[in-house]
C-alpha cells in the first residue's frame, strides 16, 4: 500500500507524523474489504456468499468503512515502525483523522520512541561512602530486641504500666452521653493502638476494677470530625500481663539458634548488623553514582513510562483518591529516576559486556544453597517455580554494573 509519511514535529522522545493515503489506495482497500464481506455474510434472498457486492457495500457501509480505516491505520503503523528501525515506546495516538469519499485519507500519529542513552561520561566522579561505625550500644539494643521476642507474659495484680499487655472492655459514650455495650480489646500499652488519654485511663485501674471519666481526643486523630472532642470513656480491666525477659546466657543462645554460647550469639549479631550497615552504605554509593551519571548524561524518557510507574506506585501503596494529588508529584520524581537508573544499567551492561551469565547464576544459586544447607538443584527448582530466576539474574547484572562503575570512579 502506498502511504506517504511526513514528519511534523520531534521533541525529545515525542514524535508526530502526518500520514496521507491516496484515494486510489483507499478505494482498493475498501473494495478488498467489501469482497471479503460479500464472501461470508448472509442476506435474505441470497445464498451464503452470493450476495451482489453493491448490495453488501450498501448494507454494511459503516462496518466496511471502519474496517478499511483500521486496515490502513495498521499498515501505516507497520510502515512507521519498520522505517529507520524505529523503536516505539508507547501505543500511538491518532489525531485529526479525515476521510471523505474520493479523497485521500489523512491523519496524524503521535507517539513516543525509546530513548537513546549515550553515556559519554561514566568516570571521573568523586562519591562519598558513609562512615560505618557499629557501636556496642546498637549491638546491645538488638540483643535486647531478641530477648523481648522471647519474653514470657506473666499475669499480675498491679496496675498496668507502659509495655504491659492488657485485656480490657472499653465503652465510649455517644453524642447524647449514653454508654453502650463495651468492646473487648487486647493491646500493649504504649504501642500507639489506643489514644494516650484512654491508655492513661486504663493505667489507673487494677485487674477487676472499672474506671470512668472524660477523655479528650487528640488534635491529630485520623477522623477529623472527632479531633479535639471530649467523650466519657469507661474501662473495665480484665487482665494485665507483664513481660519477663530471659537472661542473656548460653541457654538463651542455644534457644534462639545454633550457638554454643552467649558470646557466639553476640558475635553473630554484631556480624549481621555490620553487614547490614555495609549494604546500606554501598546502596547509598550506588545511588550517588547513578545521580552523577544522570546529571552528566541527560536524556529524555517517555512520559507514558513515568505515568505507568506512578500508577503502579499508587496501586502498590494503596493510595486513596484524596492522597493522590499530594503524592503524584513525589511519585513522578521517583519514577523518572528509577526509569533512568534502569536504562543506565541496561546500557552499561550491554556496552561493557556485564550482563549476568549462566555461570554467574549457577554460582550464586550454589552459594545460597550452601548457606541454606540444601542442594543447588533444589534451590534452582524453588526459584524457577516462584518465577524469581529473572529477578536474580537482574540483581547479578546490577552488581556487575555497579562494581564496574565503582572501579571507574573515586569512592571516599
Amino acid at each position: 500500500m502506498e502511504i506517504q509519511i511526513t514528519p511534523k514535529s520531534s521533541t525529545g522522545v515525542e514524535r508526530a507524523v502526518e500520514v496521507t493515503v491516496p484515494a486510489a489506495e483507499i478505494a482498493a482497500a475498501e473494495e478488498k474489504t467489501t469482497r471479503r464481506y460479500a464472501s461470508s455474510v448472509r442476506l435474505p434472498g441470497f445464498r451464503p456468499g452470493k450476495a451482489p457486492v453493491a448490495v453488501v457495500k450498501k448494507r454494511f457501509a459503516e462496518a466496511i468503512r471502519n474496517e478499511t480505516i483500521e486496515t490502513v491505520v495498521r499498515e501505516a503503523y507497520k510502515e512507521i515502525v519498520s522505517k529507520d528501525d524505529i523503536k516505539i515506546a508507547s501505543q500511538p495516538h491518532i489525531h485529526g483523522l479525515s476521510f471523505e469519499e474520493g479523497k485521500p485519507l489523512t491523519f496524524e500519529f503521535h507517539y513516543e520512541v525509546r530513548p537513546t542513552v549515550e553515556l559519554t561520561k561514566t568516570s571521573g566522579f568523586r562519591v562519598e561512602r558513609n562512615a560505618v561505625a557499629l557501636t556496642d550500644t546498637q549491638v546491645q539494643e538488638q540483643i535486647d530486641h531478641l530477648r523481648d521476642q522471647q519474653a514470657a507474659l506473666t499475669p499480675i495484680d498491679d496496675k498496668p504500666l507502659e509495655g504491659d499487655m492488657v485485656r480490657v472492655a472499653l465503652t465510649v459514650a455517644d453524642d447524647t452521653g449514653t454508654m453502650g455495650e463495651g468492646r473487648d480489646v487486647t493491646l500493649v500499652l504504649g504501642d500507639g493502638r489506643a489514644i494516650p488519654g484512654i491508655e492513661e485511663l486504663i493505667m489507673e485501674a487494677a485487674p477487676g476494677a472499672t474506671v470512668e471519666r472524660p477523655v479528650r481526643w487528640p488534635d491529630d486523630f485520623p477522623d477529623e470530625k472527632q479531633r479535639g472532642q471530649t467523650k466519657t470513656v469507661r474501662a473495665v480491666l480484665h487482665e494485665v500481663k507483664r513481660k519477663t525477659l530471659p537472661d542473656f546466657d548460653d541457654a538463651f543462645a542455644r534457644q534462639v539458634g545454633d550457638f554454643d554460647s552467649a558470646d557466639a550469639l553476640r558475635a553473630a549479631v554484631r556480624d549481621d548488623m555490620q553487614k547490614h550497615l555495609d549494604r546500606e552504605a554501598d546502596g547509598m554509593v550506588r545511588q550517588r553514582l547513578i545521580d552523577e551519571v544522570i546529571t552528566a548524561n541527560p536524556f529524555d524518557i517517555p512520559k507514558s513510562w513515568i505515568q505507568e510507574l506512578v500508577q503502579n506506585y499508587i496501586k502498590t501503596y494503596e493510595i486513596s483518591e484524596e492522597q493522590r494529588p499530594q503524592l503524584e508529584g513525589e511519585f513522578k520524581t521517583l519514577a523518572e529516576r528509577q526509569i533512568k537508573r534502569d536504562l543506565i544499567v541496561e546500557t552499561l551492561a550491554e556496552r561493557e559486556h556485564l550482563t549476568a551469565t549462566e555461570k554467574d547464576l549457577d554460582d550464586r544459586i550454589g552459594e545460597q544453597a550452601e548457606a541454606r544447607k540444601i542442594s543447588a538443584s533444589e534451590l534452582y527448582m524453588t526459584l524457577e517455580k516462584a518465577g524469581r530466576l529473572k529477578e536474580m539474574e537482574r540483581s547479578l547484572t546490577d552488581e556487575k554494573v555497579f562494581h564496574w562503575l565503582m572501579a571507574q570512579n573515586e569512592i571516599v
